[in-house]
């Protein structure tokens, strides 16, 4: 591995951790990025001469927290003395992983209710789990120059109010931790849709988004929707594997084979999703972790309700309506036998919400091969191709178009 590649490495497996580290002491989340994008810049200009360090993560630290000192001093005011006393008299701890409760406090600090609602998870999706504007603007599909406006805001918030770098009391939990959760499920989302594999950065984000799910739940055990997001987030990853054949084509849920699907990690979902339900405070999460549920018990018994889903869909709208949840109970609704009805309840959903959402464009188009109506399916599916990514999806969804036959 060349400096490069080593700074490069050492960046994806640890951003998260040295950025909650430099914030929690300079409480100051764009000062923070600036100091670590400094030195992560100095290790691409001296590790080439001077070789790669033996702990690569406490150089960066190290690194970044000298470019603190120096902006610190700058400033010349008076909570900058402050910033710069805690920052010079705070050790370095040799191992960063000591301090993985930073990233969960910078979580919460990014959801304090002084913070835009509109700005939250953004937020600790880019300062916590180190996604890029552009790539955060086009999962909640708005510009990428207004999603950066938000950070700037949202940042800039934390550091003039002061917001303190803790875990609220619980008395204050309430109105952060759906936000902190829903964060760590866009994160996952984020990787889960580039299931090829090709670029580590995703794997190491799943792992991420695993990590803080079961750290919120250790850290608030008395917390359902935790434990249901850990429940739903493990029901997903044990499906993993299942997603790709030999070939490396994409398999949908419904042709996979329950055989490929983790146990392990089945089984933990399903004490994890009972601890949720026993605390009897249902929410959205467990929800959508028991629709998960009911589809996992086709390793079991070889068959899916249908009808339980969309009742767990129905309480799922109820509870968090969303497009998703709109689109799995149309799903459910045409694997019960009735795709027109299924396109019916597809028809009522904004046209705002789905032009660039590819999950629509593709169910709408199995919907109308199912139906005999070739030509609305090619078109469906050629919207859907041009909304994907992954080149296995669009590949799977091309070679269903191309099987298309003609309209009944």
């Amino acid at each position: 591995m060349d400096a490069r590649e080593a700074a490069e490495a050492a960046a994806r497996a640890s951003y998260g951790r040295l950025l909650a580290y430099l914030c929690a002491r300079s409480r100051d989340i764009a000062a923070a990025e600036d100091a670590l994008g400094d030195a992560l810049r100095a290790a691409l200009e001296t590790w080439p001469r001077d070789g790669v360090p033996e702990k690569p993560e406490g150089w960066l630290i190290t690194t970044a927290r000298r470019k603190l000192i120096d902006h610190a001093r700058r400033k010349r005011a008076r909570s900058a003395v402050a910033e710069t006393l805690q920052l010079m008299t705070d050790e370095i701890a040799p191992n960063t992983a000591l301090f993985p409760d930073e990233r969960l406090k910078l979580l919460f600090v990014c959801a304090h209710p002084a913070i835009d609602p509109m700005a939250r998870t953004p937020l600790m999706l880019q300062a916590v789990l180190g996604l890029d504007a552009a790539r955060i603007a086009s999962a909640f599909l708005v510009a990428p120059a207004t999603m950066g406006q938000r950070l700037v805001r949202a940042k800039t918030k934390i550091r003039d109010a002061n917001i303190a770098f803790e875990v609220p009391e619980r008395s204050e939990l309430s109105g952060r931790l759906e936000a902190v959760l829903e964060a760590i499920y866009a994160a996952y989302g984020a990787a889960w849709d580039h299931i090829a594999g090709v670029d580590p950065y995703y794997r190491e984000l799943v792992e991420e988004a695993l990590w803080l799910a079961r750290l919120v739940v250790q850290s608030l055990p008395d917390e359902p929707e935790a434990k249901g997001l850990l429940a739903l987030l493990l029901f997903c990853e044990s499906r993993r594997d299942a997603r790709r054949s030999e070939d490396n084509s994409f398999v949908p849920l419904s042709e996979q084979d329950p055989v490929r699907w983790s146990r392990p990690m089945m089984i933990e979902a399903e004490q994890m999703l009972a601890a949720a339900v026993v605390l009897k405070r249902i929410g959205r999460f467990q929800l959508e972790a028991a629709i998960q549920s009911a589809h996992a018990e086709r390793a079991r018994s070889g068959m899916v309700d249908w009808s339980a889903i969309l009742r767990l869909y129905d309480g799922l709208i109820a509870v968090a309506p969303s497009v998703g949840a709109l689109l799995g109970r149309a799903a459910a609704v045409a694997a019960i036998g009735a795709p027109w009805d299924a396109l019916a309840l597809m028809e009522e959903i904004p046209a705002t919400s789905i032009n660039a959402h590819q999950p629509y464009w593709a169910l709408r188009g199995h919907l109308f091969e199912r139906m005999g109506k070739s030509r609305e399916a090619k078109a469906a599916y050629g919207r859907a191709i041009g909304l994907t990514e992954d080149p296995a999806v669009r590949h799977f969804l091309m070679l269903r178009m191309s099987t298309l036959k003609p309209d009944r």
